[in-house]
């Protein structure tokens, strides 16, 4: 039974108590009956007012509202009348009407006491799963980048661009959800076929499956004819049909980021996620870490696609622990497989929101049963969070020069290709020593290389400030000093690199190719180049299951074997020929930008107000490189 609810019954039974009390001092004295007849309507009303205030603040989770100067008589009010509930308790305890509200009262305490006791024993019972679940858990206002984008410049700043954007009736027609904020030029959602099941609870762990209707599945066959043939112009006439319809989105989102519209593309995403949110089942929830989606149900992976790419724009907005909560999200559906890759960025957007406990403590409940630290990510992240946690408390930073000693000799190659990002030139000891060379005896796999590039790629931002890089540089030179004396751990990892890293997983290169980072791009494999994929689903895993399949069509559908072949024309040069498509590409991204931006509910008579087109310039971190030597 809830507080609430106890709570509830106490003042029912307070009221049953000072009617008892009325009638036995009714002759004795008429002003305590007038006391008592004016403390239960008191008591009432504080109770619907605590009632409302927890209503309120029962949406934000761990949120405890400040006290506010006006509430301070109201508390001296309810300590005045938690004296005179004693005082009639006292007087009811001698009466004979007792005895039944005893017993209520007991049953209620034995009640509680049950309900406390198993609940002391679930949770001894199940120690480490609620540990990985507290880890993974969600907090719904971290899921905004518009609240870090307050804590950042202010809630003033913030809410003057948001009015001036958006206009004032955009509220009262749209309502925000959790992962997004509609915009008025989006249309009315409706109805769209899209809905989540339940399909099975197994351990505390709920299994969901979204679903599609009739209609939904025609449109996703026109959804594959449009992309078959080849013009972006019929992806966004399925969107004309319906606004929000999941793979058009996706699809059409990276057309525009093709044609640089980063701000249109992240809006095409934005609306996927809502349309997902309004789709949710009602036991699913974002924020228990206990709701899981199978990544093998292709029903199920635009929403890992979509959370993906938008955690990638957040991100690059500057809003590093909003992208953090969403990697959270997305590990927490799949902690098992990580079909997206998780790990090989959690670190990072820990690292830029100086989330540094979060990620010692991930590395310390996960590394058991997912070997994090043969990870390059986390091989060298880890030290870096106990070094900036370290330096930031002004503690001793001994273990976590350990912890990078070890990396560097285990990783060798990570030295060079991060220095050549940072533009720092180092030291004649260091650049001519075999060990970090290249071409020395000490060298890496293909899919090394790939993690070992994903990671500097992305990260080396956070190894460019001059504390870091001066602690990087005094490591090295430990290490070049431990190789020269034939360290044992040298030979000991090299061997260990010889016989892992064999092979690239698909989940690594399904996460490779999504975050467009060019050194590790250009390290994938020469097969993957003859594999056909698609945007909206980026190699899917082998073992795909489809609730439904798309009609057998032919993928030349105006071919006739009888008909005579075309005569070949002349190819245009390849200058001309280029600039054709770049000027075809340049009309086409502004007709649909225009299309989507034009796109009004038939349902409403008046037209919308126009946007003012003043679009939130995006912040990106452009430090300016400046060549440093190791002295």
């Amino acid at each position: 039974m809830s507080s609430r609810a106890l709570r509830k019954l106490h003042g029912r039974q307070e009221l049953e108590v000072l009617s008892v009390d009325d009638e036995i001092d009714e002759e004795e004295s008429p002003e305590k009956t007038q006391t008592a007849v004016v403390n239960p309507f008191a008591l009432l009303g504080d109770d619907d007012e605590e009632d409302d205030e927890i209503e309120e603040t029962n949406d934000i989770e761990n949120v405890v509202p400040k006290d506010i100067p006006q509430q301070g008589a109201k508390k001296k009010k309810k300590k005045k009348k938690k004296k005179n509930k004693e005082k009639v308790e006292e007087k009811v305890e001698h009466g004979e009407n007792m005895d039944e509200i005893d017993a209520s009262l007991q049953e209620v305490e034995r009640i509680l006491g049950e309900s406390k006791s198993t609940h002391i024993q679930d949770t001894e019972q199940s120690t480490v799963t609620s540990s990985m679940k507290a880890l993974l858990t969600v907090e719904h206002k971290n899921l905004n980048p518009d609240n870090e984008m307050k804590r950042i410049f202010g809630s003033r700043v913030v809410q003057a661009e948001m009015s001036r954007r958006q206009p004032r009736n955009a509220r009262a027609r749209k309502k925000a959800t959790w992962m997004s904020t509609p915009k008025d030029t989006w249309p009315p959602i409706g109805k769209i076929g899209l809905s989540m099941t339940l399909k099975e609870t197994r351990n505390g762990v709920q299994y969901y499956i979204f679903e599609h209707s009739k209609d939904y599945q025609k449109i996703q066959f026109q959804f594959y004819e449009a992309v078959e043939s080849l013009n972006p112009q019929n992806i966004a006439n399925i969107l004309q049909i319906q606004g929000y319809h999941i793979d058009a989105l996706i699809a059409l989102s990276d057309v525009f980021k093709m044609s640089e519209d980063m701000q249109m593309s992240a809006e095409l995403l934005e609306r996927a996620l809502h349309s997902f949110e309004t789709s949710f089942h009602p036991l699913f929830s974002l924020t228990t870490g206990n709701c899981r989606l199978q990544f093998k149900i292709a029903e199920n992976r635009p929403f890992y696609l979509t959370v993906f790419k938008h955690l990638t724009y957040v991100g690059q907005r500057g809003c590093y622990r909003t992208a953090l909560e969403f990697c959270k999200l997305l590990l927490s559906l799949d902690p098992d497989n990580d079909p997206m890759c998780v790990l090989l960025m959690i670190d990072f957007y820990a690292l830029r929101s100086e989330e540094f406990a979060f990620l010692i403590r991930l590395f310390n409940e996960w590394e058991g049963h997912r070997n994090l630290s043969q990870l390059p990510n986390f091989a060298f992240s880890l030290p870096l969070a106990m070094f900036c946690q370290a330096d930031k408390n002004g503690e001793d930073t001994t273990p976590a020069d350990n912890l990078l000693q070890k990396s560097l000799m285990m990783f060798p190659g990570f030295l060079m290709p991060l220095l050549d990002n940072c533009s720092v030139n180092p030291d004649s000891e260091v650049s001519s020593h075999s060990f970090f060379s290249p071409t020395a005896q000490y060298s890496q796999s293909d899919a090394l290389k790939q993690l070992i590039s994903l990671y500097v790629g992305r990260c080396h931002s956070c190894w460019k400030p001059p504390e870091v890089l001066q602690w990087l540089e005094r490591n090295v030179k430990v290490v070049l000093h431990r190789v020269n004396d034939k360290d044992p751990l040298v030979e000991e990892y090299n061997k260990k690199r010889k016989t892992r890293y064999q092979g690239t997983p698909r989940n690594i290169l399904r996460h490779i190719l999504l975050s467009e980072i060019k050194d590790a791009t250009a390290a994938l494999p020469q097969d993957l180049a003859n594999t056909t994929v698609v945007s909206y689903d980026p190699l899917p895993p082998t073992d795909s299951i489809a609730a439904y399949q798309s009609p057998q069509r032919s993928l030349m559908p105006n071919f006739n074997l009888d008909e005579p072949a075309a005569p070949i024309q002349p190819a245009q040069g390849a200058e001309g020929g280029a600039q054709n498509l770049r000027q075809g590409m340049v009309v086409l991204m502004g007709a649909m930008r225009d299309l989507l931006n034009n796109i009004r509910p038939v349902e409403h008579p008046f037209e919308n107000p126009q946007n003012e087109g003043d679009n939130q310039n995006n912040d990106e971190e452009g430090d300016d490189a400046q060549d440093e030597e190791w002295d």
